[in-house]
């Protein structure tokens, strides 16, 4: 490489200034190291850089001279997000895009807005923002949703002092289902696996009784879930308490937990109240969530190979959740805020 006097001269100043940047003082002793004849081997030890450092700069050199060392344009300057340009994001994230497309990405909606997808993405946290993710719900038309809601929070929030509050239901139709094919391990890089095929060997059903105070499980399997099934866990589930303790039973409105058999079981049982969720209600129940827990820990993705094997396991895990049982920390509390029919959802 061939230098002008003019090229040396402002080169060898750049590396002698002790007020410069250093990228650009070592840009110049670069491409001093190849007019004085070395080696890109030596050039990388001297300097501590690449082959395409080298490359990059030697190539800007010849082409422009010094120009393409100092003179170019340093790329795009950074995007400050302002509150107008943040106000921009939000409003663009929840209009959704023009293109029909159910929701935006990141990256999308950088594109459209002119911004990175980092930034979009800041801004979305900040704001609890998950377009991605969609949660479904349904809306209770119980008219007398108030009262009904109010009684059963009523009994989570301030219990009876001498009083036993239990969430009944029943988890129907599991079925016991078998892999045809080896299930392969967990192991690094990889998620445990599971073959396709399955052997279906039947169905159960599981009531469950879950004490609001406590966090324990009273729970029994059975092949039906009729009334009179209903009404005999009602009888182990008062059997497991003092002899005429006053018991709250809250309970979705299923058919067989108000027929004639339960009434006359009532009768029988002046201590035991029952308490129903509103239609549609049931997420007030809190049994569900413990039902919730046990489809993840075990049903999912247990392997089962025969009815009695699932009955064997869903005992199994009953046992061993109420070695260390906890209490549903309850957070509603107001009847009034609810989704209803005409509830409007609005993004802030």
């Amino acid at each position: 490489m061939t230098l002008t006097p003019a090229e040396r001269r402002e080169l060898e100043r750049r590396v002698a200034s002790r007020k410069g940047r250093a990228d650009e003082a070592r840009r110049a002793r670069c491409i001093l190291l190849l007019a004085a004849g070395a080696t890109w081997v030596e050039i990388r030890a001297q300097l501590a850089c690449s082959d395409p450092y080298i490359a990059r700069w030697t190539g800007r050199f010849a082409r422009e001279r010094l120009a393409g060392l100092y003179s170019r344009h340093r790329g795009q300057p950074a995007t400050v997000l302002t509150p107008r340009l943040e106000a921009r994001l939000l409003e663009a994230t929840r209009r959704g895009p023009p293109d029909g497309s159910t929701h935006w990405s990141t990256r999308r909606l950088g594109k459209h807005v002119g911004v990175s997808h980092m930034m979009v993405a800041r801004v979305w946290a900040r704001h609890g923002l998950a377009p991605h993710r969609l949660e479904r719900y349904m809306a209770s038309n119980d008219p007398d949703f108030e009262r009904k809601a109010a009684d059963v929070l009523g009994l989570y929030l301030h219990p009876p002092q001498h009083a036993a509050v239990f969430c009944v239901d029943e988890k129907t139709a599991i079925q016991a289902l078998d892999r045809l094919d080896p299930v392969l391990p967990l192991s690094p890089g990889r998620a445990e696996r599971h073959g396709f095929e399955y052997q279906r060997h039947g169905t159960l059903s599981l009531y469950a009784a879950f004490n609001t105070r406590s966090g324990e499980v009273l729970g029994k399997t059975v092949a039906r879930h009729t009334s009179a099934e209903f009404v005999a866990f009602l009888a182990e589930v008062v059997a497991h308490q003092p002899k005429g303790q006053e018991l709250h039973v809250i309970l979705d409105n299923l058919s067989a937990h108000k027929t004639r058999q339960v009434e006359a079981f009532l009768a029988e049982h002046p201590h035991v109240h029952l308490h129903f969720t509103p239609t549609y209600a049931s997420w007030l129940n809190q049994v569900e969530l413990w039902f919730g827990k046990i489809e993840r820990d075990l049903i999912a993705r247990g392997i089962f190979t025969s009815v009695p094997d699932l009955a064997r396991k869903l005992r199994r895990y009953i046992r061993q959740y109420n070695k260390a049982p906890r209490p549903v920390k309850w957070r509603y509390a107001d009847p009034r805020r609810r989704i209803t029919f005409t509830s409007r959802v609005t993004v802030h």
